[in-house]
């Protein structure tokens, strides 16, 4: 059953439950003692218990009361909170936004992004989540994302993107490779080399992008798929040093890092581009997502991401 009870008529009540003493309350209310009286009244009736015991000379709460008094502040502590939250949220000043990025995206072009967002909007609460590029679209359109970061994504009906950083596709392969002394390696050197990438279902137009600049060097290439998390699969594979790596030169220098006796290089003749896009709702105009949209788009400025792949080896 259904109980329709104002924030009003709990505020009434603490205040006779505080003071013990109608006439005080009333007075620290500023209502007419007898309205107080009807509206505890009424809400007693609501409940179906008492809440005080009345006498001429003292007021007592009953068990009932002792419950109420423990729960409605409560109660009234949630309502405040909610209303708080949704103005906020309408001024875009404070709410939390759900981001779903891609692997090879959590890392600097992430924590960019995060970095300057507490920044720009203190009061935002970010909850990243990782996913392939190929799941963030539906994600977006079926409401479980707010802000997406995908490696050349797929749009869907009714989610918006785009472009926020371009980078060449760099090489990562172990210090003992025969290729390591290159400065950068073209395409035409890959030859002869097994390929990790991930799976084309994970991000199709980005793998297409690879295949095809294989393809104009007039060969196809040698690829091995594979789903395991990129950084770690991918660094245990290489530390063989007969394999190759493949992926964003942002991802790759952060794998380096982490790889004992792993290098990246840069590919060119052809550069292979990676292109990584923002993507939203179309159908949520919220504040919050209007403001992480523009702080992202600050970021690629003041990065410069959007640069152009260096063009020859």
């Amino acid at each position: 059953m259904s109980i329709d009870i104002s924030p009003r008529l709990l505020r009434y009540f603490m205040a006779v439950a505080e003071e013990l003493h109608f006439g005080r309350a009333a007075t620290r209310l500023y209502i007419a003692q007898p309205s107080l009286s009807h509206q505890i009244h009424k809400l007693e009736q609501t409940l179906g218990t008492p809440l005080f015991v009345r006498s001429n000379r003292q007021v007592q709460l009953t068990a009932a009361g002792r419950t109420l008094v423990r729960e409605a502040p409560k109660v009234l502590a949630a309502l405040e909170q909610a209303v708080q939250l949704t103005r906020l949220a309408g001024s875009g000043i404070a709410t939390t936004i759900r981001l779903g990025y891609t692997p090879v995206t959590g890392f600097d072009t992430l924590t960019t992004l995060l970095d300057a967002l507490r920044e720009d909007h203190p009061d935002l609460m970010i909850d990243a989540r990782e996913f392939f590029s190929a799941e963030i679209p539906g994600r977006l359109r079926s409401g479980d994302l707010d802000i997406g970061l995908a490696l050349s994504p797929q749009l869907v009906d009714k989610v918006a993107g785009e472009i926020l950083r371009k980078e060449p596709v760099s090489a990562l392969l172990s210090t003992r490779h025969r290729l390591a002394d290159l400065p950068r390696i073209s395409v035409a050197a890959l030859r002869d080399e097994t390929l990790l990438l991930f799976p084309r279902h994970l991000a199709p137009a980005y793998y297409d992008g690879i295949v095809a600049a294989f393809h104009e060097a007039g060969f196809p290439p040698e690829i091995c798929a594979f789903e395991e998390p990129p950084v770690y699969a991918m660094l245990a594979r290489l530390a063989g040093g007969r394999e190759i790596g493949l992926a964003p030169a942002s991802f790759a220098e952060h794998a380096a890092k982490t790889g004992t006796g792993i290098i990246h290089r840069d590919i060119v003749d052809p550069p292979i581009l990676a292109e990584l896009s923002v993507l939203w709702p179309t159908n949520d105009p919220s504040p919050a997502i209007t403001n992480v949209l523009a702080t992202a788009r600050r970021c690629a400025e003041h990065n410069k991401w959007l640069r152009d792949p260096p063009q020859s080896a």
